[in-house]
This record gives structure tokens, sequence and C-alpha cells, in this order.
């Protein structure tokens, strides 16, 4: 033995380490990633880059684990770090998200939901049973769900008025609305009431919006992406879906491919994805922590 323990060893270690990472301290600091707090433009609701998604095929994939597998996947992604959860009224897991959240304070996570804005119901009514189900006592955004044609803005101004209401009566933070379809997407820009917009983005237009609403050829990439910068000049928030086409992309390089296209080429400020598993909550991250770098 020299008389050098390793104590000293480890003390000396602790110090290179120290002064080893001084020089790159600012490069650690600008390092993005997918538990980093946004901002949706003018909405001022911060949300992690990485959302999850519990409407894989309205839901019903999420809702097949069962409410204790569901719970668990929940809390495994709160584990990891995502502070961002989506469901829909339409969905089938509204009521099964609200009981894998009791357990998390409510204010350390962002809720999403999205009503179906259908004739003749009462919008008062639709809220508050909405928070019924979902088991909270407020939404952070409330977005006009499936809008998809040329006359929604118009044809929705009560849904909009009563998620006005509900803003002031602080049972909805803010509001937005998601789109399918070239018609309903050009009446997103210079829209005042919008602060939220969730437009679907890939690499290569699967399930993305072209001139009809849900028509499964390819959409038109260009336009789509001009409109996601537009709406952001505008000051919304951008929330992209369909990362992995609607779960088409079978290959990983098209997950990692949209993903990279979805935050390096149209800019959106978060993206939602659609998990089931571990691994994918692991793959998703992992996929837009490389789409960051």
């Amino acid at each position: 033995m020299n008389g050098y323990s390793r104590r000293d060893f480890l003390k000396t270690g602790l110090a290179a380490g120290t002064l080893a990472s001084v020089g790159t301290l600012p490069l650690q600091a600008e390092r993005r990633t997918a538990f980093d707090k946004v901002t949706l433009g003018k909405s001022g609701i911060q949300v992690t880059r990485l959302a999850f998604g519990t409407g894989s095929n309205n839901g019903h994939v999420q809702a097949a684990l069962g409410q204790q597998q569901f719970s668990k996947l929940i809390a495994y992604a709160y584990e990891r770090g995502i502070r961002f959860f989506e469901t829909a009224e339409a969905y089938a897991t509204p009521a099964m998200l609200g009981e894998a959240l009791k357990p998390f304070p409510r204010d350390s996570y962002v809720l999403m939901s999205k009503v179906t804005t259908d004739k003749g119901a009462d919008p008062h009514q639709r809220f508050d049973e909405m928070r019924r189900i979902s088991n909270t006592e407020y939404f952070d955004i409330m977005l006009l769900h499936w809008q998809h044609t040329d006359r929604w803005v118009a044809e929705t101004k009560r849904w909009q008025d009563g998620i006005d209401e509900a803003h002031a009566k602080k049972t909805i933070l803010s509001r937005g609305a998601s789109v399918h379809g070239l018609p309903a997407l050009r009446q997103m820009p210079g829209n005042p009431w919008l602060q939220v917009a969730m437009i679907r983005m890939n690499h290569n237009g699967t399930r993305m919006d072209g001139p009809v609403p849900d028509d499964d050829n390819r959409g038109i990439v260009p336009e789509v992406v001009e409109h996601v910068k537009q709406v952001k000049k505008d000051g919304m928030g951008v929330i992209s879906m369909k990362l992995v086409g609607d779960g088409t992309f079978v290959r990983h390089d098209d997950r990692v491919a949209a993903m990279r296209f979805a935050i390096q080429n149209a800019g959106v400020d978060c993206v939602t994805v659609g998990l089931k598993s571990n691994q994918e909550v692991d793959e998703a991250i992992d996929n837009l922590n490389l789409a960051l770098s």
C-alpha cells in the first residue's frame, strides 16, 4: 500500500470532477429533455414536453389493461418525470385516469381533456360531469374535440362561451381545439380565442391533415407545418399527436424520425403519445430526448 486511501481517492476524484464540470456547466444547463417544463403560448400553462396519451383506439387499448395495471403504468410514467396527462370525454379512459392519478398531488401534474361539441347538450352540465368522472376539481386544458369542418369556429360558439364561463370559475384554466383535416386546420391561424392548438404531426404524413378530415391517405405535410409555425406566431401553444402514425409505425426508425420531425422541423412545443407499457414509456422518453439533443 502507498498510503493513498480509498477515501483520499474519492475526495480527489470528486474535486477533479467538480473542476472538470465548471467548463461544461452552460452546456448541461442548456440540454433539453422530455421532462422540461414548457409554457404553452399565451395559455400560461406549463407542461412537460412529453404527455402521456390515453386515447389509443379511443382509449380502448389503455382500458384493456384494467385499472390495476393501468394505474401502475401511470405511476411509472409519473416517477420517470411525465407530468402531463391527456384524455377526452369520448375516450374509454377518463375515469380510469382519474383513479390512477389519485395518489399524486393535483398541483403536481397537468390534466388535459377534450369535450365533444355535440348539438343540444348543455356545456355547463357536460363540464361538471366530466370533472366528476375524472375525479378533479378543474381541468388545466380543455379542448374542443375533433373539429373537422371549415365551419367549426362558428358552430362551436356556445361551447367556447361555456369554456370561458368555466374559466371564470377556475374549473377550466385554458382553452383550445384539436382538429382533423385541412378545412378545420385552416381556421386556426388568426383565431383570437384559441390558446392551445392540438395538431397531427409526423415525418411522412400518416393520418395527418389532408383535404378530407380522417382520410387514410397521407396528409399534406408542408401545409400542416406552415400552419403550426403561424399559430405559434399568433401566441398559441402547439401539442402534436399521431407521433406513431396512429399506431402504424411498427419500425423504431419511423418513430424516431416522427419525433425528430415534430420537434426540429415543425417546432411544436410538446407531444402526446398513446402508451400501454413501461417499455413504450421509456422509448417515448428516449425518442424525445434524442430529438431534443
